[in-house]
């Protein structure tokens, strides 16, 4: 058996509807109708993205204060310079501001976590 690749990916978050809001507000997503008990799922594509409650044993205070240190993750975007102008007016802490980089204009902000979130603008 093989695994045929990622099907899903879910951010264990401190305080899920703070985390939900500011995916939805700040970048957009939509939550789906029907998230499971204790997440919030959005309807993103070709992989479903969520945030969660941590599981069962997992406090991430004790972790890091950058849960996911060594994990990248690339959200993809159609207007990358309009957004990142959006979160730094927002005050999101920007890590990275945009530049040219493999996958066309990128940029990387934290989310309320510490989560480290690339956008970048080529499909």
């Amino acid at each position: 058996m093989a695994v045929t690749g990622p099907d899903f990916i879910a951010l264990q978050v401190r305080d899920l509807e703070r985390a939900a809001t500011f995916y939805e507000t700040r970048l957009g997503l939509t939550r789906t109708p029907a998230s499971p008990p204790g997440a919030v799922v959005f309807t993103t594509t070709p992989i479903a993205f969520a945030v969660r409650e941590p599981l069962p044993g997992i406090e991430l205070d004790r972790i890091s204060p950058r849960p996911g240190a060594g994990v990248a993750l690339w959200m993809h975007a159609e207007h990358v310079q309009e957004l990142h102008d959006s979160l730094a007016a927002a005050d999101t802490p920007i890590l990275r501001g945009p530049e040219p980089g493999p996958f066309g204009l990128m940029f990387t902000f934290t989310d309320p976590d510490g989560y480290a979130v690339t956008i970048h603008e080529q499909a």
